[in-house]
């Protein structure tokens, strides 16, 4: 396993570098450069604006812009310097990092927690009430986007008098250092981002799961194990989930990403301070090296994520074997 593991992770890097040159490439057939805004603004002339492209070495050709971009992250581990925010791109990754994987990350934990015990159920009392409750509310969640559900939330916060809407923290405790007040007000604003941008997460998530539980319970191992006289818990939980939980782990690798580009919208109507809206605004503005950056770190995420998901296929199924 783990030189499976090592030839995995030495076969990414030619491939990040693929990702890279294509996703560098594609920044820099937007037309025009971030440059252009200050033509539009009558206090800067051209002469100004072209001491300022050559400044950000933004005259040079995109060959020489990747490769310095390039030469500065494997030697100082330096991505470039953002255009927009006026500073390094490593420095503004850095303020809204921890915040985004506080976000995507309880959202993704609260949506498997809940999805995945939905599926169960649902897939075992398909005809019951409960499970038809489930589906339908599953259906709301899948066509409801993050963005509606968000100003929805909002909406029913502010109708009951509530004013924690918005934001992560009341501006008051924005600068305060942390105490237990602040940690409080942190939960009464969590809640609204994890249900906006979870509830889709939740809905498909147990319309797999429920899937897979019914592929699985028409097995013949699983009609053995009953016809053996196994009570219904040992059924589902030694049977039935350990071998219906393995499409859902192919699956897990591919949330990864979601911590940076699966939160956009939603952010952006909540003012969430994460990574999704930086992208955005890096994309809007030809800010090249912060986008380029944002960009192959959801690409690296995908290709760790891809990785850990066949880690924990090989550790739950026995069956899987790397050689």
């Amino acid at each position: 396993m783990l030189t499976y593991t090592l030839r995995r992770l030495l076969g990414m890097i030619p491939t990040i570098l693929i990702i890279s040159v294509v996703c560098f490439a594609v920044i820099k057939l937007q037309p025009g450069n971030f440059t252009d805004q200050y033509l539009e603004d009558p206090r800067f002339t051209r002469a100004t604006a072209d001491a300022i492209r050559r400044q950000l070495g933004l005259d040079q050709p995109a060959a020489v812009q990747y490769l310095r971009w390039l030469w500065g992250v494997v030697s100082r581990f330096d991505f470039g310097y953002s255009f927009f925010q006026n500073r390094p791109v490593t420095s503004v990754i850095g303020e809204l990092l921890g915040w985004t994987v506080l976000i995507s990350g309880l959202t993704l934990l609260v949506s498997w927690l809940v999805a995945v015990p939905l599926g169960i159920y649902t897939a075992f009392n398909r005809n019951g009430l409960g499970a038809q409750i489930a589906n339908f509310f599953g259906y709301i969640g899948l066509a409801v986007p993050d963005f509606l559900a968000s100003l929805l939330l909002v909406a029913f916060v502010l109708s009951l008098g509530g004013t924690n809407v918005g934001g992560i923290l009341s501006s008051k405790y924005i600068d305060a250092p942390w105490s237990w007040p602040k940690v409080l007000d942190l939960l009464n604003h969590l809640w609204i981002p994890v249900i906006a941008i979870g509830l889709e997460g939740v809905a498909g998530l147990m319309r797999q799961m429920r899937a897979s539980m019914l592929d699985v319970l028409t097995q013949d191992y699983v009609r053995t194990a009953k016809a053996k006289g196994l009570t219904q818990q040992k059924v589902i939980w030694r049977h039935a989930v350990r071998n219906a939980i393995n499409p859902m782990i192919s699956l897990a690798g591919l949330s990864l990403p979601a911590l940076i580009s699966g939160t956009i919208v939603a952010s952006i109507v909540l003012n969430l301070p994460t990574i999704g809206p930086m992208l955005y605004t890096s994309l809007l503005n030809k800010d090249q090296y912060m986008a380029l950056t944002l960009l192959m770190m959801s690409a690296v995420l995908l290709l760790l994520g891809n990785l850990l998901s066949d880690l924990l296929l090989a550790w739950s199924d026995p069956r899987v074997r790397y050689s």
